[in-house]
This record gives C-alpha cells, structure tokens and sequence, in this order.
C-alpha cells in the first residue's frame, strides 16, 4: 500500500492526483506547515531526512522527489498507463516534460515568491531599501525569465491539449503546479491563453477533484 506524506497546500497534492488518474488505493497521511514559518513540520524528517514533501512510502520503500515519485508510481504500478513506451519519441518528449517541470519551470516562480516575501517581512526601517532591490531583481532577472518559460510553453501547448500530442500523461500532471503557481501569480489570461486553458481542463478532471478532497486546502485550485 502507498502512503503519501502530503503537506497541506503543496507539490505533493500532484501525487494524490496521479494515484486517483490511475485509481490506485493509497493512504493519505496529513502534515501541516508551521503557522509562522509555513516550512513543513519537523516530524517529516522521521520519514525522510530532508523533512521535505512530497514523499511517499510503499511497503519499505521511500521515495522523494515529486518527478521521482511520479516515474516510480508510473513505472511500478501504471501498468503502462498515463506514460508512452519506452524508446518512442513520444517518451522522449515525456521524460522532458516530467523533468523540465522542476528543473526550470519552477525556480523563476520560487524567486519571484522569495522575493515577494522579502519586500513584505524586511523590517521597517530598510523596507525601502529591500523593495527597491526587490523590485530592480523582478524587473532585470526574474521577470524576463517568467515571460521566457510561459512563452515557451504557450507555444508547445498551442497544437495539442496535452504535453505529449493529444495524450493526458503523468508529464502534465508534473506540468500543473507550476503552471497553476504561474497563474495565480501572473495575469497570463491575456498573454497566454493556452496556458490558462490547460490549467481549466486539469481543474475540471474527475480525479482532479477526488485528490482535492482527499488532500485539503490547495490554493491554487
């Protein structure tokens, strides 16, 4: 049996929605950030020693990384579902997605939120000065590569409905998060239609919904 460690309002809510793409049972257990911090609890780390989520445990196994889980949960359980065969194109182009989702999608958003915190919690008497480096930060570094990745991606989703051609896959369930993150964060309906379109269509999925039950509050829903 699967656990999945899920912290609220996280990566890992991808996870409980790939199990319910592929209705495989698993057991949900539910961690909460801490209210000043809003980093995970310490007791994460009785699990893993990074104290990070999302994480799963599968009889004595341990597995971290959500495109890590994703594969493994793929690979091991899948039965062939939700991933092309090995060796076709196709799976090329998934595998890129599963990485790419993580390793550059992400990081301009995960500076633009620590940026947004610095301006909002510097102390009073250097909040100027920190807006001001904050601001010129967004505007000469992360800004213009927020603008890159989701003009790349509105290209690659403006053919198909789904990353890998016409087929749901385990990579566009890798692709939400930072896709959903994107949209709260930025007003992409003008700019990026195709985007906002996928992030609707994900939204509207069965399994979607179940996961969002099974795992609590998530913002970006």
């Amino acid at each position: 049996m699967i656990t999945v460690h899920h912290l609220e309002d996280s990566r890992s809510q991808r996870v409980l929605w790939l199990l319910e793409e592929l209705e495989l049972p698993y057991e949900v257990k539910h961690y909460k950030r801490d209210p000043k911090t809003m980093l995970a609890p310490a007791e994460l780390k009785k699990v893993h020693p990074l104290g990070k989520s999302p994480l799963i445990t599968d009889d004595e196994r341990t597995v971290a990384e959500t495109g890590l889980i994703i594969d493994y949960i793929v690979e091991t359980h899948g039965n062939g579902r939700l991933a092309p065969p090995r060796g076709s194109d196709q799976r090329l182009n998934y595998d890129y997605w599963l990485h790419y989702a993580e390793g550059s999608a992400m990081p301009p958003l995960l500076l633009h939120l620590v940026f947004d915190t610095v301006e909002k919690q510097a102390p009073f008497l250097i909040k100027p000065i920190a807006k001001a480096i904050s601001a010129n930060v967004k505007k000469q570094f992360i800004r213009p590569q927020l603008n890159l990745h989701m003009d790349y991606i509105e290209h690659s989703l403006r053919q198909h409905n789904w990353f890998v051609d016409d087929e749901f896959s385990a990579a566009d369930i890798m692709m939400s998060f930072p896709l959903e993150a994107a949209c709260a964060r930025m007003d992409l309906q003008p700019r990026c239609p195709n985007i906002a379109a996928f992030v609707k269509r994900i939204h509207e999925r069965p399994a979607y919904q179940r996961a969002l039950k099974a795992g609590g509050p998530y913002a970006y829903a």
